[in-house]
């Protein structure tokens, strides 16, 4: 029977959450002028956070895993006696992870290598991972498992408000910045993380506020008569989040919210004051 091992890339958040560290994490890099960190091991979540506040003029930006990187972690994993491995990936429309991942399953021999697509970011993907572990301790065939993910990829969604666009705009992850521009630095519209794994908007909103509410909104609209997973991804406003978790909780019944950091290399994208709200139907 073949052993299955499971890796996912750090965008999923998966080393700020709770678990057994068998799922190998593969990480991306965030270079804060000619300094380079990896994600997690070199700097975490708060204090990128706060040295953005500090000097919002950085230069920060971001470098996939590279395929080397991610080819080594193929054979560390087959060397502990992994036949087939299958490694999560950032949704491929925002990140080269996933195709640096291909890549390198490309170049190893005598393991069969499944890359998924999660077409999304953050907790779902971690998510993913969790339920992969779990079935693969539960001797359930790689088919199996990768059913189980699509599953998964087919019924989240989240949507996004950020404090600015700049960083968006800047590093070319929104994917319908036309037309925007000229009062783009004036708007908070809400976004969301489309089906198709793009960040894209969907209302155009001048104020902060307006676009939480509307983001609720949609959020519990969409939920309504559904069994579901909540969660909040949170930057440097934890407070505002644990506020808002509070409120679902106790105002809309939902149970067990989770709060999630978003990790440095997607933050340099999204910015501080970035807020999430998202959900996975239970299956």
């Amino acid at each position: 029977m073949s052993k299955i091992g499971i890796a996912v890339c750090g965008n999923s958040g998966i080393d700020y959450a709770v678990h057994d560290k068998r799922i190998r994490v593969y990480r991306s890099v965030l270079m804060v002028e000619d300094k380079e960190y990896e994600d997690f091991v070199d700097i975490n979540a708060d204090d990128f956070y706060a040295m953005l506040i500090k000097n919002p003029e950085l230069n920060v930006r971001t470098a996939q895993t590279s395929t080397g990187n991610i080819l080594k972690m193929y054979e560390e994993m087959a060397a502990t006696g992994c036949d087939e491995i299958i490694a999560i990936a950032i949704s491929e429309k925002l990140s080269g992870t996933y195709q640096n991942a291909v890549l390198a399953a490309k170049m190893i021999e005598n393991v069969k290598v499944h890359v998924f697509d999660s077409k999304t970011v953050s907790y779902p993907e971690a998510k993913m991972a969790f339920v992969a572990q779990k079935l693969a301790d539960q001797n359930v065939p790689a088919e199996k498992i990768l059913e189980e993910l699509g599953k998964i990829r087919d019924h989240q969604h989240i949507f996004v408000c950020v404090d600015t666009l700049k960083y968006l705009v800047k590093n070319g992850r929104l994917s319908n910045a036309a037309g925007f521009f000229g009062s783009l630095l004036k708007l908070k519209p809400l976004l969301e993380v489309s089906k198709d794994g793009k960040v894209q908007t969907i209302e155009k909103i001048r104020t902060t506020p307006k676009a939480r509410e509307a983001m609720l909104g949609r959020f519990l609209t969409e939920i309504a008569g559904k069994s579901v997973e909540a969660f909040i991804i949170y930057t440097n406003n934890f407070d505002v989040v644990a506020d808002l978790k509070d409120e679902l909780e106790e105002k809309h019944g939902l149970k067990d919210v989770k709060l999630v950091p978003l990790t440095p290399v997607v933050g340099c994208h999204a910015g501080p004051g970035t807020m999430g709200l998202g959900y996975i139907v239970n299956q």
